[in-house]
């Protein structure tokens, strides 16, 4: 069984039409976590990172929400160019995307390191 460095979790949780938290999925969250895993082979990191599909996450609010372990950071991603600078910046450089930050989440304490595929 394969242990992976990095493990992304991306909401695709899907509500009622007309609940006022809205969803992920009806901001595009579906077809943003198969391009996200279409970065995964893009980047040479099938077997190191895996991308999965998550339920709620309880960010609704803020649009398509991701979950980057181990260092638990909380982004956001609206479009298929923040989940690419995601992948290249934080799964692949171990930078954080400051810009694409969840509201409300406290950064890790020690810095990133960045993947040696």
């Amino acid at each position: 069984m394969a242990t992976f460095k990095r493990h992304i979790f991306m909401c695709i949780n899907q509500r009622p039409k007309g609940d006022p938290r809205g969803c992920c999925a009806d901001n595009g969250s579906v077809r943003l976590q198969e391009f996200m895993k279409k970065e995964v082979d893009r980047l040479g990191l099938k077997g190191i990172v895996r991308a999965n599909k998550a339920g709620c996450l309880d960010h609704c609010e803020y649009g398509p929400s991701i979950v980057v372990y181990p260092e638990g950071v909380w982004y956001w991603a609206g479009t298929e160019a923040d989940v690419t600078e995601i992948m290249e910046k934080h799964v692949v450089g171990g930078q954080i995307v400051e810009r694409l930050l969840m509201p409300g989440h406290e950064l890790p304490e020690t810095a990133l390191e960045p993947l040696k595929a």
